[in-house]
């Protein structure tokens, strides 16, 4: 069982990155998939997720309009595209699946202790 993550790396402020998250060992569609992150100093926050049955979407609100969360089933992998990325956005990027289709654990506080399978991180650092 496992999540692992791509995609991450330096960009300036105002550009682009699309992070990956390949999952293995476990039913794709039987679970929420999305990401958190984490910048140093601060706790780790849900940044967006998406039901991998039924394709509804949550993205945290600092991020709606630049980021966009897709799914695709037949290669059990999950995305993020994002872009006019802002030095605030920088993080370590997390990927995580949780049972079930819900999607709150990405936007209650806390809510990361809930997700039960999780990759390894990807660094995003955007310059300024």
């Amino acid at each position: 069982v496992q999540l692992v993550e791509s995609g991450g790396g330096l960009v300036q402020a105002g550009g682009s990155l699309r992070l990956s998250c390949a999952a293995s060992g476990f039913t794709f569609d039987d679970y929420a998939i999305g990401w958190f992150r984490q910048a140093p100093g601060k706790e780790r926050e849900g940044v967006s997720v998406i039901s991998t049955s039924d394709g509804r979407t949550y993205y945290r609100n600092s991020v709606k309009g630049r980021f966009t969360i897709s799914s695709d089933n037949a290669k059990n992998t999950v995305y993020l595209e994002m872009n006019s990325l802002k030095p605030d956005d920088t993080a370590v990027y997390y990927c995580a699946a949780e049972r079930g289709q819900g999607l709150g654990s990405w936007y209650i506080i806390g809510g990361y202790r809930y997700p039960e399978i999780w990759g390894q991180g990807t660094l995003v650092t955007v310059s300024s």
